[in-house]
């Protein structure tokens, strides 16, 4: 499989620092409420708790990686590692092995978020930014622009690039027979964090990633990327890779396949 595929997913929590600077709060105030704050003034503009993208801070960043060494899902960093570190380790990968890059909503929400968090700490990402300066063949193909196709966003291509036609990569999984979201959600991420189950959150973020590789191989079988039987195959590798996983959240995963 040449070149590497790399989906990739973010979680992401309130940027409680960067909203004080912005706003000038008291510094007596916990980082709970300063989140509300920016909840409740969100609310009275939008009707929705959901935060602009520029503060949003990401909180785990998971990939699924396929090359023809095999099929592997990891969250980057460790548990201890700050926003910074994990941020540039997503773009450093994109720097080693030039992957396609494949998401749900990745143009939408993941790649801005990315892209404002690498603004604030200072991070280079020259293979990403690329349009033909460094490599002629960028010009014509790279990860930025729309109508290229280094990064496939699932939803926006099934939906033709019409929003009112987005789907929900949990219900469109369970549709396809795949296990979909289980453990948490989006809106629960928050929360979670607050109470230090980093780790969860990490977890959730791998079966969404997995989810949307499994999107994508029915993709591909749509398109006439697979074969039936090479779709098969690969579903089928999925399954014998996560089965040898020793966190929990993948046997839990796998009882919940249906397709």
């Amino acid at each position: 499989m040449t070149p590497p595929v790399l989906v990739f997913d973010i979680e992401t929590i309130p940027d409680v620092d960067g909203i004080r600077r912005l706003e000038d709060l008291p510094a007596s105030l916990t980082d709970a409420e300063v989140a509300e704050h920016a909840f409740a003034a969100r609310r009275e503009k939008t009707g929705s708790d959901f935060l602009p993208h520029h503060l949003q801070r990401i909180a785990a960043i998971s990939c699924v990686f396929r090359d023809n060494n095999g099929f592997r899902v990891r969250s980057l960093g460790s548990l201890e590692d700050g926003e910074a570190s994990l941020v540039q380790s997503f773009y450093r990968t994109i720097e080693k092995y030039t992957p396609q890059l494949v998401s749900w909503n990745g143009g939408g929400f993941d790649l801005p978020v990315l892209n404002y968090r690498a603004l604030v700490h200072g991070i280079r990402a020259s293979r990403y930014w690329d349009l033909g300066e460094d490599d002629r063949e960028f010009k014509w193909n790279n990860y930025i622009s729309r109508y290229h196709s280094r990064h496939t966003d699932l939803m926006d291509v099934l939906a033709m690039y019409q929003a009112r036609a987005n789907a929900p990569l949990d219900a469109l999984a369970k549709l396809c027979g795949f296990p979909g979201k289980l453990g948490m959600d989006g809106g629960q991420v928050w929360t979670a964090f607050q109470e230090g189950r980093i780790e969860e959150i990490r977890n959730y973020c791998e079966t969404d990633v997995v989810n949307t590789y499994l999107l994508y191989c029915r993709f591909q079988l749509m398109r006439g990327g697979f074969s039936a039987d090479e779709y098969a195959d690969e579903i089928a590798l999925v399954k014998q890779s996560l089965s040898m996983e020793p966190a929990s959240h993948w046997a839990e995963y796998l009882a919940a396949f249906s397709a």
